[in-house]
């Protein structure tokens, strides 16, 4: 295991290498000039001319991939085109309030969608069951932008219950923190939790069909037992497997959900990037959302080997 670690951390470099390339080759080639919008309307073109100069526009691909690429192995992720500041210390200011949106939204996921899923599979056949696939198939389908304005609409502009838009840090207060988190966290959480529930079903219902199971049902041994220790242990691995992919989409929907409920963290800082083309905030969040990535996947596998100590790397 230590190995196959070890090897999975030496890849890290080449993926992130070809990761940075296909980056750098998608913006370079984007229709769209930076030094237009910084000019504005009424700039002559020896104003974009200079601006252009100004930011290395006028290089050559390679001769710009190389120089990105060199602030990249000295930690030098660039300088914000519009807001004239590093993209990492850009990029720093905006995690708090990601994090804790997806930190909070998974642990919802979590705490509703297995024991639904389970439950479920415990009800196969049944009018719970039926609900269950419904709700879930209905959850999953909906955007999530949709979702979110259902919610604001519901519990902010006609209950009056909770904040719709706006974040407040953990050190002003949990009530607040989380007052303004609840809403962004279920409007993200919602189709990552219902494909978390269906998989958790599935994977229930294989496994309780196995000759273990009819024998611990057979010895007499509680209902409970059976399912949260016999049968989830032994189910997990799909649903481990769901859980670390459904990250990676949790980021990506973090954009949407930070636009609609109005949250200062790096989805929103995306958007506002990719609106005013400005590719080193761009290229360095690309950055961080991919290095995420492969280390979610490692960690996945990592943890198979808890799970099921037959598998091994």
């Amino acid at each position: 295991m230590f190995y196959y670690i070890v090897r999975r951390i030496l890849i890290l470099p080449p993926v992130m290498l070809t990761v940075a390339v296909i980056v750098f080759s998608l913006l370079y080639f984007t229709p769209g000039d930076p030094a237009a919008m910084i000019a504005g309307d009424q700039a002559t073109p020896d104003d974009v001319a200079r601006i252009r100069v100004a930011m290395g526009l006028d290089k050559p691909f390679f001769v710009r991939f190389g120089l990105w690429a060199w602030q990249l192995l000295n930690g030098d992720l660039g300088m914000s085109i519009f807001a004239n500041q590093p993209v990492s210390l850009m990029i720093g200011q905006r995690v708090a309030p990601t994090l804790s949106l997806l930190i909070l939204s998974v642990i919802i996921s979590l705490v509703v969608a297995i024991p639904l899923g389970v439950l479920a599979a415990r009800k196969r056949g049944r009018n719970a069951d039926r609900v269950f696939m419904l709700v879930t198939v209905l959850a999953f389908s909906l955007p999530v932008f949709v979702i979110g304005y259902l919610l604001a609409f519901t519990f902010s502009s006609t209950l009056k219950w909770l904040p719709v838009q706006g974040y407040t840090p953990l050190s002003e207060g949990v009530g607040s923190f989380l007052a303004h988190l609840v809403l962004p966290a279920v409007t993200l959480g919602v189709s990552y939790g219902a494909i978390l529930a269906r998989t958790t079903r599935a994977s229930m219902l294989d496994v309780l069909s196995q000759d273990y199971i009819r024998t611990a049902v057979a010895k007499g041994a509680p209902p409970r037992v059976i399912l949260f220790t016999h049968a989830l242990k032994n189910a997990s691995i799909p649903i481990v497997t769901v859980i670390g992919l459904g990250l990676t989409a949790l980021i990506g929907g973090s954009v949407i959900t930070e636009s609609v409920f109005s949250i200062p963290g790096i989805g929103r800082l995306t958007l506002d990037a990719i609106l005013h083309r400005d590719y080193p905030v761009i290229q360095g969040i690309v950055l961080l959302f991919s290095a995420s990535y492969v280390v979610v996947n490692l960690l996945i596998d990592v943890a198979y080997t808890f799970l099921d100590p037959r598998i091994r790397y």
